[in-house]
Formats: structure tokens, C-alpha cells, sequence
């Protein structure tokens, strides 16, 4: 996933999202309903699936954008975006919730339905979406004339067909994109943090059994995805013309969606055993968190319509640098001793990571168009029109 998403975000740019993403669900899940044969083959043979559906899911997010570009109005961008990832955090609660029952009461053996329910899911869905779904408006042949008029006014259609070429040392130098990635780095290692590290969090040092781990763990993704629906809409009122301009509204959800968590993370490791205090305190964290959605999913797209989901390969490739990295810090620490006192060094670094990707990008980022998406000038005009 590290490796292809720059790839795939400057695939999407120029041959459109639709078969990349849902190419890249219906790989995952096939993948998924080998994956009970292969644990009964090998542990290599596990880890083999996983790699390969990591794979497939490097093409999926930039896929996202090249879709959302050539589909979204300016003034609907935030909202748009925030609605699609939405999804994210809502099949986060509905897949930890289903998982145990699952995993209880499903059936061949318990554990192995998780993977053939959900496998089967993504299957049929990806049927419908190669049937409903197209990259643009000008290919889809069904939708009527009226609405493909009205969506080129909007949007705009590109004047001529050669692809722009992409810009990389421009991009690669840019500080706008320099920002949005390290504050996509500081928002994947708190929302990691809360993935990977709240379960063990309540496990070892509340005391939660697993019954209740699950329920209590998807709280917080349940809160983000409410949070996230508001966001989007507050942030394109507030970028509506005569209120904020684009950079002020993209900065304020920045701030408010890394500092806040940060410090409900801090306070939660004082809390003592005061279980619903911190599983309250979680829950607010993760939906202050949703603040962030609105500008490191939305920014590429105001920076580059033409390159948006290659911004959103290089910036997803920086911030799975953190997903990766946030278990084997708060593993190294809770290890030995998974107690309060070790969890609070896990709360202060994430703290630390989250304030230096709001100063980061404070200073750098920006919410207006650049001036290298112009190097095919057509293009970028009737895109902008």
C-alpha cells in the first residue's frame, strides 16, 4: 500500500478513479474469502494475502479524488469528501460490532465467517459499482442531458485530451503539499493510537473484557463519523463567498482536529479508573479528530484539480509512514508493562506528533489553487470555469 499510492494517485489523474477503486475493493475482497484456506495452509501464506491486499488498497484512496474532481463542485468540495470518508469510519463500527458476533455465533467454526461475510460484501458491491459508477460525466450513459450540462457548467470540462503532464519537482517542493502531508502524518498517528492502541488500552488498564472491548472501542469511530457529516457541511458554509477564504477555514479544522484530541489524550491518562470519564473522553477525542477530515481529504483538492489524487497519493504515502510506526512505538512502551503510567507516554508522544503537524501546517498550508496546476493552461481554466 506504502509503494503504490503515488502511482496510483497519477494513474487516476489520467485514466479516471472507477476502475482503480473499485478494482482495488473487489482485489481486497477476494483476497479476504482466500484468507481462512490460507490460515489453514501457512502463516506465510496469510501474511502473502495481506501484502497483496494492502496492494489493492493503495489504488483505492487516490481513486477517490480523481472521481470526486471530475463529479464535485468547488463549493461542495468539503462536504463531498467528508461524506465519502464518512464511510470509512462507519464500516469501522459496523465491522467491529459484526466481527464479534461473528466471531461467537457465525458460522464454519466462527472466526472464518468474519472473512467470508465480509469478503462476500465486497464482492457484490463492487458488481454494482462497475455497473452504476463512472469516472465522469461525459462517460456516464445514463445519466441525462440536462444533469450533464448542468454538472459541466459547474465543473467544467477539459478542452483538449492530451493529459497534462505532472509537475513533480514543483509538487515534491511545494510547501502546501509539504504541509498537508506532515499533517496527515500527525492525524493517522492519533487515529492509530485509538485503532490499534484502545482496545489493549482498555483491556490492560480499565479492565474491560472483550465483550465490552469491542462495543466500547468502535464509540469513538461512531462519534467521528456523526462529527465528520457536520464538518463537511460547517467548512463549505464557512468558505462560502463573503465569509473566510479557503486557507483560514482549512487551517481552523487543522488546529481543531489535532490540538483538541491531543489534549483529551493527555487527559485521559490522568483519569485514573474512572472508566466512563475515559471512555467519554476517547469518544470526544475521536470526534474533535473529525475536524481534520475536512482539510487533509478536501486540501489537495483546492491546491490541484489536475493532480488531485496524486497530492492524495504523496500525502497518504507520508501518512502511512505513521500508521505504520504508531504500533511499534506504543508496543516497545506497553510491552513490559502495559500499565497507566506507560500509556501515558503513549498520550504525550501522539500530543507531540499532533501539535508539530498543526504548527507545520499553520505556516505552510494553504487553501488556493497553485500556480503548477496551470501548466496545462486549458485544462486548468475549464476545469476552475
Amino acid at each position: 500500500m506504502l509503494l503504490l499510492q503515488v502511482l496510483s494517485g497519477w494513474m487516476s489523474d489520467r485514466i479516471g478513479g472507477r476502475w482503480l477503486f473499485g478494482g482495488g475493493i473487489l482485489g481486497c475482497a477476494a483476497l479476504t474469502l482466500l484468507t481462512p484456506a490460507a490460515a489453514h495452509l501457512h502463516v506465510a501464506a496469510v501474511i502473502g494475502l495481506r501484502i497483496l491486499e494492502g496492494a489493492f488498497e493503495g489504488f483505492m484512496f487516490p481513486a477517490t479524488h480523481a472521481l470526486l474532481s471530475k463529479w464535485t463542485p468547488e463549493s461542495q468540495i468539503t462536504r463531498s469528501v467528508s461524506i465519502v470518508f464518512a464511510g470509512q469510519e462507519f464500516g469501522l463500527v459496523i465491522g467491529m460490532l459484526l466481527s464479534g458476533v461473528l466471531a461467537e455465533y457465525g458460522f464454519a467454526g466462527g472466526w472464518p465467517s468474519i472473512f467470508y461475510v465480509f469478503g462476500t460484501i465486497g464482492c457484490v458491491w463492487s458488481a454494482f459499482w462497475f455497473l452504476l459508477c463512472y469516472s465522469s460525466p461525459s462517460t456516464h450513459p445514463r445519466i441525462s442531458t440536462t444533469e450533464r450540462e448542468y454538472l459541466k457548467e459547474l465543473i467544467g470540462t477539459p478542452t483538449v485530451v492530451k493529459k497534462p503532464r505532472t509537475p513533480w519537482r514543483k509538487i515534491l517542493t511545494s510547501g502546501p503539499v509539504l504541509a498537508i502531508s506532515v499533517a496527515k502524518f500527525a492525524h493517522n498517528w492519533g487515529y492509530h493510537t485509538v485503532l490499534e492502541g484502545l482496545p489493549l488500552f482498555y483491556y490492560d488498564v480499565l479492565g474491560f473484557n472483550m465483550s465490552k472491548n469491542g462495543l466500547l472501542a468502535s464509540l469513538p469511530f461512531a462519534a467521528s463519523f456523526v462529527m465528520m457529516l457536520v464538518t463537511g457541511q460547517v467548512s463549505d458554509w464557512l468558505r462560502a463567498p463573503g465569509r473566510l477564504s479557503t486557507t483560514t477555514v482549512r487551517k481552523i479544522f487543522i488546529s481543531g482536529g489535532l490540538v483538541l484530541p491531543s489534549i483529551f489524550f493527555i487527559v485521559a491518562g490522568f483519569l485514573g479508573c474512572q472508566q466512563v470519564l475515559v471512555v467519554l473522553t476517547m469518544i470526544t477525542a475521536m470526534g474533535c479528530a473529525a475536524f481534520v477530515w475536512a482539510t487533509v481529504t478536501a486540501n489537495p483538492l483546492d491546491l490541484s484539480i489536475t493532480h488531485a489524487a496524486t497530492l492524495l497519493g504523496i500525502e497518504n504515502t507520508v501518512g502511512t509512514v505513521a500508521t505504520i510506526s504508531t504500533p511499534q512505538i506504543f508496543g516497545v512502551l506497553t510491552n513490559q508493562q502495559s500499565t497507566r503510567d506507560q500509556w501515558r507516554k503513549v498520550f504525550y508522544i501522539t500530543a507531540c506528533v499532533e501539535w508539530f503537524g498543526t504548527i507545520i501546517y499553520l505556516v505552510f498550508g494553504s487553501g488556493e489553487l497553485q500556480d503548477w496546476n496551470d501548466d496545462t493552461k486549458e485544462v486548468s481554466d475549464s476545469l476552475r470555469s
